[in-house]
């Protein structure tokens, strides 16, 4: 039976309703005592090959469904179940979300009525009858198994087990349900501002404008999730799924998929591994350019023009703020036409000659824009003439309330349209033409249910891949005139590594959104997305002075670090002292540059996160999987933001030597211990034994080589490191006991060794270039 209470619409008590633009659709209710649930009882194997077998499964309600197991890749099984044979998720009519193919060492075998297809590190073993299948290592100990359905003393069906339910005769939703351990940890699905182990929580796969952090409502979905036992789950489909994280059913996990098939992927290994195999059957994350690592400041949601604009980058470079990109937000465009790409020509006359101007200042421009456009621009009765913006379900072009209120009803563009997506592209070069470096790709999430898109695709089916065709036609321009793949985005969803940056939308300005905001970054980091930001400061309001700071130092030590607001981020609009201390903050980032950078292309090359929850690198660590405040900063530094005024914070120490970046103190790990800071610092450890790259923070990063490195060395130097920029890598070894020699060999220009003071740092490095 299935428990459809679990999908009515969220209420928060007393309040009579919280709108939403485009909510998700309701899934039908079966009346009561009707029938319809579909199990899989016992299968049969009808076709086998290499790496895969096919079987004909009977169901508690009599009908036949298909269950195809393949081992798809080295320590990946994908496993589908349909009713017909070729079935595929409807996603699949617009873009593959997932490439998987088949593990050419891949083994099957079928014996005695069990079923083991091998994928190297993840095996699944299923019996035919009665039906069961499991997961297992390559040593045979069980990952994760299927359950049967939990009954409770009225045997009523409380979770959903292997097979499909209909209503009224026709089937609304395919599901499964695992067993979990009473210790299991899960983390994943995307941007959540939610507790990093969502243990207990119910993740729905819909992308909603968030209206900041403070709910489980997510800008960016991702249907993948990773558990402490060392496997991983994903649900290749872009309709609404749900996940049950052993909430109504504290030993099981449940999984209901609203689409033409269930097809999930088990993923086996630790944190790293999983989000490897991840982006490999995904999109590889896509290395952002060099200065993008830099500062952006923004004008704000606000009015602004020209000369002001210019002006704010000749006060940024004589203050001495290090910042590589300024930020252009709504009003340059048309006022009442959004987003319809044309300048407001009285604030800016003269685009060209800004861009020119900032050019030669040393910054980088990013512009706003989004995919509707209102119904009161001109260009809307263009698009809606040719029938380039979604539809409605009489055939009229649907004009959505997608601004909540705040700007004139819109049209969505229609990406499943060729004509319309090369229309809307032209309209995007000019800007990019004149010098604009990249856009910001606001929104995406609006796509009502009931629209109706050029292929025939329901708003249902488009509504969480809408955000993926719109960055691919936007990075398709940008690559198109400046010869690189880059935005700045809100909305995402499988795959969307490859649109690099993303942000955490409009996040409250308040310490709950800050530590909300902490939480999303350690999240989304690992659901395959390393190169993320946040609204330093906040978005909505203004930050007090103390605030303001905390979240700049978060901000320095993220991927990726914007300034931008409802109201002005201008540091000189603080206090001197919030200014100094920014300053400070931004200065420590641009002097950890090099290690800084090396991460980033480490994390391009393996899916791995920059801003790493501390599962990433101690999964074994139960309180890794819950310590949510804090990170690892590639992996040789651990942040642990201030997020409350008093300035004091427990902080949880992984096991290992680790130093206080501020004291040098050697602490041991492995417990949490109680830190206080003013204003001037913030918990910043550094791995006892870690070789940091560091240079002279200048007013920017640029897009060149980094010159005059020093390698910090924290203690006795335990490995060696990869230091990563434009002209290639340089490995630097660690070899000798006394002295310690390190040896480097690649192009960077290193110039200094430090010996940081620190208790058992050698006394005498000797440095060799070969």
């Amino acid at each position: 039976m299935v428990t459809w209470e679990q999908h009515m619409p969220y209420h928060p008590p007393l309040v009579k309703r919280e709108y939403f633009v485009a909510p998700p659709p309701e899934l039908p209710v079966r009346d009561y005592g009707e029938e319809g649930l579909s199990a899989v009882q016992e299968a049969q194997v009808v076709a086998q090959a290499a790496a895969s077998v096919t079987l004909v499964a009977t169901t508690s309600a009599g009908e036949e469904l298909y269950v195809d197991l393949t081992a798809a890749a080295e320590g990946v099984v994908r496993v589908r179940l349909s009713a017909e044979p070729a079935a595929r998720p409807t996603v699949t009519r617009i873009l593959e979300l997932v490439h998987a193919d088949s593990y050419e060492h891949a083994k099957v075998s079928v014996e005695c009525g069990t079923v083991v297809v091998d994928a190297g590190p993840v095996r699944a073993v299923a019996t035919l009858s009665p039906w069961s299948l499991r997961y297992t290592d390559a040593t045979t100990k069980t990952l994760v198994g299927q359950n049967r359905g939990e009954r409770d003393i009225s045997t009523r069906l409380r979770t959903l087990p292997f097979g499909r339910s209909l209503v009224n005769g026709e089937p609304v939703a395919y599901h499964e349900s695992f067993t979990c351990t009473p210790d299991e940890a899960f983390a994943g699905f995307g941007e959540r501002f939610a507790q990093l182990n969502a243990r207990g929580q119910r993740p729905l796969m819909w992308n909603f404008d968030a209206f900041g952090a403070d709910s489980i409502r997510a800008y960016k979905n991702v249907p993948l999730y990773l558990s402490s036992r060392g496997y991983g789950v994903l649900v290749n489909s872009g309709a609404p799924v749900e996940f049950d994280m052993a909430q109504s059913t504290h030993g099981v996990v449940e999984i209901v998929v609203p689409d033409d098939v269930l097809e999930y992927f088990i993923l086996a290994g630790e944190p790293v591994e999983i989000l490897d195999r991840y982006n490999r059957l995904t999109s590889p994350p896509v290395l952002p350019p060099k200065w993008a690592f830099g500062t952006w400041i923004s004008s704000g949601f606000a009015r602004d023009n020209q000369q002001r604009f210019t002006a704010r980058g000749a006060t940024i470079r004589e203050r001495g703020i290090p910042c590589d990109v300024l930020h252009l937000d709504t009003y340059w465009q048309v006022g009442g036409s959004w987003s319809d790409m044309r300048w407001d020509d009285a604030n800016f006359p003269e685009p060209d000659k800004m861009f020119d101007d900032l050019e030669q200042q040393g910054f980088k421009v990013c512009l706003w824009m989004n995919p509707y456009i209102s119904h009161e621009s001109p260009v809307f009765a263009v698009g809606d003439e040719r029938g380039y913006f979604l539809r409605n379900g009489v055939g009229e072009t649907y004009v959505a309330d997608v601004w909540h209120g705040y700007q004139p009803d819109s049209g969505i563009v229609d990406f499943t349209n060729p004509e319309a997506r090369e229309w809307w592209k032209e309209l995007l070069r000019p800007p990019l033409r004149a010098g604009a470096a990249l856009y910001k790709t606001d929104f995406g999430e609006g796509v009502p249910a009931d629209a109706v898109a050029h292929n025939g695709m329901t708003g249902t089916e488009l509504h969480n891949v809408y955000a993926l065709l719109f960055n691919d036609a936007v990075c398709e321009v940008t690559r198109e005139v400046h010869g690189y793949d880059f935005v700045w985005t809100r909305s995402s969803f499988v795959g969307g590594q490859r649109h690099s940056a993303q942000w955490s939308g409009d996040v409250q300005t308040s310490w709950a959104g800050l530590g909300s905001t902490i939480r999303a970054g350690a999240s989304h980091g690992l659901s395959g997305v390393p190169f993320w930001s946040h609204d330093a400061g906040g978005f909505n309001g203004r930050p007090s002075d103390d605030l303001y700071v905390r979240w700049a130092q978060f901000g320095a030590f993220s991927p990726l670090l914007r300034f931008h607001g409802t109201k002005t981020r201008d540091l000189w609009e603080f206090s001197d002292e919030v200014e100094r201390l920014i300053t400070q903050a931004l200065r420590l980032r641009y002097h950890f540059a090099p290690y800084l950078y090396s991460a980033a292309v480490r994390s391009s090359r393996s899916g791995e996160p920059m801003l790493r929850a501390l599962n990433v690198d101690n999964p074994e660590d139960p309180v890794a999987w819950s310590a949510d405040q804090e990170y690892r900063f590639g992996r040789d530094l651990l942040v642990a933001p201030v997020n409350d005024p008093s300035g004091e914070r427990m902080v949880y120490l992984p096991v290992g030597k680790w130093v206080d970046y501020w004291t040098k103190a050697v602490v041991e790990g492995g417990r949490y211990i109680k830190t206080k800071h003013g204003l001037e610092t913030f918990p910043l450890f550094v791995r006892y034994g870690a070789i940091i790259p560091t240079v002279e923070p200048g007013e920017r990063i640029g897009d060149g080589r980094f010159t005059a490195i020093t390698l910090q060395v924290w203690g006795r130097p335990d490995r060696g490191i990869t230091i990563s920029d434009v002209d290639g890598d340089t490995v630097v070894d660690v070899s000798g006991d006394s002295p310690v020699t390190l040896v480097a060999v690649g192009p960077a220009d290193i110039i200094n060794v430090e010996a940081v003071d620190v208790d058992g740092t050698p006394s005498e490095i000797r440095f060799v270039r070969t």
